[in-house]
């Protein structure tokens, strides 16, 4: 027989079989020789008490083989002289998109404006170690988009938009660990994805679709309110009737060419702040209520909430061990970002730390209209970058001197490769953004323990946490509201907000897209 159930354990016996599988079967009410295997179906770790526990949901198996899953099948097939649909951008968006039209019949062609995994760490290198940007080739742009070098994070709350279980799975089938499938949290790391994408990419050139690196999109060509096909930087025209625009919230000239051609784009209300890093130590501290973290623990995170003159401030894409890494995607602006490797095992933890803004904020700097919120964006940006003097070096300021409004006369170490220099952090956000932040530090270290410490310090800016603008669509053909054919698709369209999202999202675009067809 086979039972499910639900166990509680201290994480050094977690980690050991032995002492899984005793509890295992004190919970089915057997002797421990009994159970013959099991299957873990989710697990957590559940740090509100005092002595943290590991949470298991398993099927334990008693007296009887161990049933094996069928193994997962994506449904490929070859699409070489299939019908085509051309996507635009090969971030988790696009890469997903693709690998549904393969399983529905289509040729996707992917244009890509940056680099394949590989070439791109050069120009990732020379951010970090000179200062240089490539704007066709960063940390935003480039094979498998944001998502390849920013952590990996698996988790999403997007459970009723798509079948998250197909997601992992198709993460697991190219190269993910089995935990992917039931962690609560699941987490790749930065080391590990790149090769998963590639793995990715390469399956779908073997089943026929196309993948074309260092290809700018520069028009789209509309025969009246219909797409006919897409032009390049290097002069290609590829006539379709179908484009998948997955571009990323990153892609400003994307958005300027829609409203350049009367094509209609949104303004929409985004999330503004800073980067903060802790010592690791203090928030395993803070969290797993200890002086020194389980070795059988993980690395501990946190997220943080508060409402400050009306304000939402709230703490983003948390990367326990991990790095700040510059985002920037254009000389002359500084944008930060963070990601963990897989064993996150880097000694400072940091996390987006942000402001909700909307188009009072953008008009009180007097930008107004669809392009508002982008603009506001880049402004800030560059104020970051002048202030850091250059080369990509942050403005950055401890986090008590940054609420006392004192200057900070020295920073401590910090994972942002680039450079950080001392600089009130009041002159480069926005007055309400600034005001916002300093009555939060205050409020979260109300919350937890240690969190308000001036071993902390907060790096400018985090900026890239979701698109500035939203493309519309209609809800149900998933086409723009204006032109048919084309699928704003995915974070830079304003309609996801992370890998898994995004994946279920372009996985949605290319159902709608074949039945166009």
């Amino acid at each position: 027989m086979n039972k499910q159930i639900s166990i509680a354990l201290l994480p050094s016996d977690a980690a050991d079989e032995t002492s899984l599988k005793r509890a295992i079967a004190a919970e089915c009410g057997v002797a421990p020789q009994k159970i013959t295997g099991y299957t873990v179906i989710k697990k957590s770790i559940d740090a509100r008490s005092r002595q943290p526990k590991v949470l298991f949901t398993l099927t334990a198996f008693i007296d009887e083989q161990v049933a094996t899953p069928l193994p997962f099948d994506p449904e490929l097939q070859n699409v070489s002289n299939a019908p085509h649909v051309v996507i635009i951008g090969a971030g988790p968006a696009g890469i997903f998109a693709a690998l549904k039209l393969i399983t529905l019949g289509i040729k996707p062609i992917i244009i890509e404006r940056g680099k394949d995994v590989r070439s791109r760490r050069r120009d990732l290198a020379a951010m970090n170690k000179e200062g240089i940007v490539n704007p066709e080739s960063n940390y935003c742009f480039g094979e498998g988009g944001a998502g390849t070098y920013s952590d990996g994070k698996l988790y999403t709350r997007s459970t009723k938009r798509g079948d998250v279980g197909r997601i992992l799975q198709l993460f697991k089938y190219f190269g993910a660990e089995e935990n992917v499938i039931y962690e609560a949290h699941p987490h790749i790391g930065t080391n590990k994805l790149p090769q998963i994408i590639t793995a990715m990419r390469e399956q779908i050139i073997a089943c026929g679709g196309e993948v074309h690196f260092e290809k700018k999109l520069t028009d789209i060509l509309l025969d009246g309110d219909a797409v006919k096909g897409i032009k390049t930087a290097d002069g290609t025209t590829i006539l379709t009737r179908s484009v998948i625009l997955a571009t990323g919230h990153s892609a400003r000239d994307i958005f300027t060419l829609l409203h350049n051609k009367g094509i209609t784009v949104e303004c929409k209300p985004f999330a503004i702040g800073v980067r903060i890093e802790h010592p690791q130590v203090l928030i395993d501290q803070a969290q797993y209520h200890c002086n020194v973290r389980d070795p059988y623990l993980p690395p501990a995170s946190y997220s943080v909430v508060a409402q400050e003159d009306g304000k939402g401030v709230f703490s983003f894409c948390m990367c326990p061990g991990g790095i700040i890494a510059p985002a920037a995607t254009a000389p002359g602006e500084i944008v930060v970002n963070g990601w963990s490797p897989s064993k996150r095992n880097n000694p400072y933890a940091n996390s987006g730390t942000v402001v909700a803004v909307d188009e009072k904020d953008f008009a009180a700097y007097k930008f107004t209209g669809p392009l508002a919120a982008m603009q506001y964006q880049q402004m800030v940006e560059q104020k970051a970058f002048a202030a850091g003097g250059g080369k990509l070096v942050a403005p950055a300021q401890r986090m008590v001197d940054f609420v006392h409004g004192t200057p900070s006369s020295s920073l401590p170490d910090c994972s942002y490769l680039p450079g950080i220099t001392s600089v009130a952090i009041k002159e480069v956000l926005p007055h309400a953004v600034n005001a916002a932040l300093k009555k939060a530090m205050v409020d979260f270290g109300k919350k937890m323990k240690g969190y308000y410490t001036n071993d902390a310090v907060l790096v400018a800016t985090e900026s890239r946490t979701s698109s500035p603008v939203r493309i519309p669509r209609d809800k149900e053909t998933l086409q723009h509201t204006q032109i048919k054919g084309l699928y704003p698709c995915a974070e830079g369209a304003g309609y996801a907000g992370g890998i898994v999202s995004a994946a279920i999202d372009g996985e949605r675009c290319a159902e709608m897209a074949v039945n166009f067809r």
